[in-house]
């Protein structure tokens, strides 16, 4: 523990102590001014509002005259009845739905002020004039410190933290201290009982072998769950920066057991946690080592000339790359391509977008010049502070204030659960694709030797994009329909990254959006889409069945004539931690 902390004279100095650390070990990764260049946007903002001296006057002087009636109401005698606020908070905050944040007054002033202060930056924002990029990184930047600075977020001015202090005199505050020691430890902020699941136990559970393996990967070839099955096989290529059991995690969730139960043979790609010497491994030894070769492996062990491929996320990226460069070489390997929520069009990426801009590329391109690791943390964080409320201050609020351990979800388990990328490959990737955005042009990047064409993949295609997804922009995977040139299938399903791709069809959850004619704008695509009740799993299944082939007995024996058992499933490679 760190000396600070152990040398602390009192409880508020061990937590004082304690906070700090938090931050240096789990928020300076982000390294907000080097990858933001917040100083100078700072500097554009002023220029912009002594150009604009007007309309910034009037934004102030609003803003004090809600000062002023708040500071008013609050030192006034209270009238009988509800106090009309000055400012309502949204109906979806869960911050402040706690009756004291209405009925005390010290409470409700707290809120108010901040909501206050809040719609006073966000106007400071919108009326900004700043060149587009730097303003949404201003947007960007604002939100995180107006969600930091949240009274909720604080004990001292925390109306249900405080209670429950009360009411356990003390006990919830000592249970805060020792969970925020714990997560200070491993670096990670709590998001469920870790504790509820273990991978092999209660997680990638789907029975199955490990039928082939190397530096790279391993290849898990799933048993039948019917007599007859698909002559052709499914291969998965989840994404290289996340554990591949988000499309296995339990029975009743399980992405495989669906497939598999359906009738398909299914291959998954299992990604190895990268070690330090493997840090010099780059974008083309995945291709080759990994996509290319769990293709090939799952050819050969079923005897046929053509696999049906799915890729998720990153991995669709993989699979797109893997596919375009087997096609320059005059093989055609798939019968069927499946993207789940993802891209191959970088020209919107979200707001993923204000983390990558030439200075933090050229930096990453220098600190992994030699090769090295990108910490699996690094990223988990940068996708944590897209949505800081829900995924970082709620447990923040949650686990340390009042003291309590966050609930069981498998997809939470999962979602810290990251790997290791080498250095050299993550800084290709991301000039390359979230950059330059050149794997979109023909003949503009070389891969494993030849330069690559998407359009050139004229395999029938099931492209599904989530509506919520915050990652992956749903327009921006749209855009895949106009890149390759096979018959297309677009798909829109509700909810987010995840949630909308785990969505199993018994639950008959959500709904999806279908429109047999993609055409080149997305608006109009969903303004005419059909909207259907239920999981996308149940139409995804009849469209894949249609490039199954003939059905053939159920394939019992791992690996088959070629290839034989190397371990049970999940396999070695997904139970590695990051170091």
């Amino acid at each position: 523990m760190n000396r600070a902390i152990d040398n602390a004279d009192s409880p508020r100095e061990y937590l004082e102590s304690l906070s700090r650390e938090l931050i240096e070990r789990v928020v300076e990764p982000l390294d907000l001014d080097a990858t933001l260049g917040v100083a100078e946007i700072f500097r554009s903002l002023t220029a912009s509002m002594a150009q604009d001296t007007e309309h910034w006057l009037e934004i102030q002087n609003r803003h004090y005259r809600n000062q002023l009636e708040l500071w008013a109401s609050y030192l006034l005698p209270r009238r009988d009845g509800p106090t009309q606020p000055v400012v309502e908070a949204d109906p979806s905050d869960r911050r402040f739905r706690a009756p004291e944040w209405r009925k005390e007054r010290y409470f409700e002033y707290l809120s108010q002020s901040y909501l206050l202060a809040t719609h006073w930056l966000r106007e400071v924002i919108n009326r900004a004039k700043l060149e587009p990029r730097a303003k949404r990184k201003l947007e960007f930047f604002t939100r995180q410190f107006m969600d930091a600075m949240s009274p909720a977020n604080y004990p001292w001015s925390n109306p249900e933290a405080l209670k429950l202090a009360a009411e356990t005199r003390g006990e919830s505050l000592a249970r805060g201290l020792r969970n925020l020691a714990a997560d200070i430890g491993k670096g990670m902020i709590s998001m469920t009982d870790e504790s509820a699941f273990e991978v092999g136990r209660n997680l990638a559970i789907s029975s199955g072998s490990v039928i082939y393996e190397n530096a790279f990967v391993q290849l898990i070839q799933y048993r039948p769950a019917t007599e007859t099955v698909f002559e052709r096989p499914l291969v998965m290529v989840p994404p290289c920066i996340n554990k591949y059991y988000i499309l296995d995690l339990q029975p009743e969730n399980s992405f495989v057991r669906h497939a598999v139960e359906e009738g398909h043979t299914v291959f998954m790609v299992s990604w190895r946690n990268m070690p330090r010497e493997m840090g010099r491994a780059t974008w083309d030894d995945y291709l080759e080592h990994g996509v290319i070769r769990a293709l090939e492996v799952a050819a050969e062990v079923c005897g046929v000339g053509k696999v049906n491929a799915l890729g998720f996320c990153v991995g669709g990226t993989l699979l797109g790359s893997a596919l375009a460069v087997l096609r320059a070489k005059g093989r055609d390997p798939v019968a069927s391509l499946t993207l789940l929520a993802a891209m191959l069009d970088f020209g919107d990426t979200g707001e993923l977008n204000v983390f990558v801009d030439e200075p933090y590329v050229r930096k990453r391109e220098q600190d992994f010049a030699q090769g090295g690791l990108l910490h699996g943390r690094e990223l988990a964080l940068t996708f944590a502070s897209l949505r800081a409320n829900d995924l970082i201050w709620n447990y923040v609020v949650n686990n340390y204030l009042k003291g309590r351990t966050p609930e069981p979800f498998d997809l939470l388990y999962w979602n810290s659960d990251s790997t290791n990328l080498p250095g050299t490959m993550y800084a290709y990737y991301v000039r390359n694709m979230y950059l330059e955005n050149n794997l979109r042009v023909p003949g503009r990047l070389t891969m494993c030797g030849v330069p690559v064409d998407l359009g050139r993949i004229d395999a029938p295609a099931y492209v599904l994009a989530t509506r919520e997804d915050h990652i992956v922009p749903w327009r921006t995977a749209y855009a895949s329909t106009g890149l390759l040139k096979g018959r297309i299938e677009f798909v829109l399903a509700a909810s987010g990254h995840i949630a909308g791709i785990v969505n199993p069809a018994s639950k008959n959850r959500r709904n999806y959006w279908l429109n047999p004619e993609p055409g080149e704008d997305p608006e109009r695509w969903l303004a005419t889409a059909e909207s259907r009740q239920g999981s996308w799993w149940t139409h995804w299944s009849a469209w894949l069945a249609a490039s199954g082939g003939a059905r053939v007995p159920g394939r019992s024996t791992p690996g088959g004539a070629r290839y034989a058992e190397i371990e049970p499933a999940p396999g070695r490679y997904v139970k590695e931690k990051c170091g």
